[in-house]
């Protein structure tokens, strides 16, 4: 049965006048997260050295498995809206998937997510293209964060995440399972067309997959917040794009979902198709989700956003993200 969500508050976008945007450094960089981000990039230039028809399938079916269901539906509308509920075995193999989106691990995601919304177009977004469109894009990611940074940033907005270990196991484990993957599809394309096939396989299948998945996922977070139209008046810059959404599986309708950060739709219009939702509808008709947060969205235009810091502080609550177990999931459909 749909949880119904109540209709929010509102406050207003401010910036101080004397606001300086992050800058990135030299000594600031993190190293690690850049040269991570060049690697995947510069192996794209191999990919027309090894183009194969099986290649560029492999690359779209991963990018909808790891950007579509990782990302998307698993990091974003279950573990940081808690859009709906799931068995833990579902759970953690989308929050595998996400991470092999190449965008960091599950807590990362969600905790650097959770933030954004408290302070959306504000001062301590993580990535406001207020702040400049490439640092929104993409190089707020390859900001250095010491090692008690981070472990405040998991500690408050993600304190049900940070207290599951197998979330910490993901995180731990992120590069591992990178290199499984790319062993498993060179492997694969070695029995079925040698050498070739299996760097075709390596080339399209990681390095263009994971650069297609990686910029659609950005372009929310930059273009998402500069161009497009608003269904509601939210009280910072997020947009409705059509091409972020057809991108991203339904994420560019942002204006919406930053109107309803909990609801499980994106889409609120007839034309607005959010292939994620239809994901999760799916997994709703074959008992594998429940508690699906929907509602009718109000009349475009009208006001309605959310009050940021109560929103994340409510999302970081352990009690929306209490573990799901087959008992309850059975109680509630009696």
């Amino acid at each position: 049965m749909a949880t119904v969500l109540e209709k929010p508050n509102t406050t207003s976008n401010s910036r101080p006048a004397d606001y300086q945007s992050p800058q990135l450094s030299w000594d600031q960089v993190s190293w690690p997260v850049a040269i991570w981000i060049a690697a995947i990039h510069l192996g794209v230039l191999a990919a027309p050295f090894f183009f194969s028809w099986q290649g560029l399938v492999l690359m779209f079916v991963w990018h909808w498995i790891t950007g579509g269901l990782g990302v998307c539906l698993g990091f974003h509308r279950l573990l940081t809206h808690t859009s709906f509920e799931t068995y833990r075995p579902v759970r953690f193999a989308l929050s595998l998937l996400g991470g092999l989106a190449g965008e960091g691990s599950c807590l990362y995601w969600v905790a650097n997510h959770r933030k954004h919304h408290a302070m959306s177009d504000q001062p301590g977004d993580p990535h406001s293209p207020h702040d400049g469109p490439w640092w929104s894009h993409m190089l707020w990611c390859m900001h250095k964060e010491t090692a008690g940074e981070r472990d405040e940033l998991y500690t408050r907005w993600c304190p049900d995440l940070n207290a599951d270990r197998s979330m910490h196991f993901l995180d731990r484990t992120f590069l591992l399972w990178h290199f499984v993957l790319g062993v498993v599809m060179g492997t694969i394309g070695y029995a079925w067309g040698g050498w070739y096939l299996a760097t075709s396989l390596v080339v399209w299948g990681m390095f263009v997959r994971l650069t297609f998945v990686l910029h659609s996922t950005w372009f929310v977070n930059s273009a998402s917040h500069m161009w497009g139209y608003r269904n509601y008046k939210t009280t910072d810059d997020s947009r409705n794009n059509w091409w972020v959404a057809l991108l991203t599986y339904g994420e560019g309708w942002h204006n919406n979902h930053h109107a309803y950060p909990r609801m499980a739709r994106h889409g609120h219009r007839w034309w607005e198709i959010d292939a994620t939702f239809m994901t999760i509808r799916l997994m709703e008709y074959c008992g594998l989700a429940w508690s699906v947060v929907d509602q009718h969205h109000k009349k475009r235009n009208q006001e309605s956003t959310v009050v940021r810091e109560q929103v994340a502080l409510d999302l970081a609550n352990p009690k929306y993200h209490r573990p799901a177990r087959r008992e309850d999931h059975v109680a509630t459909n009696r």
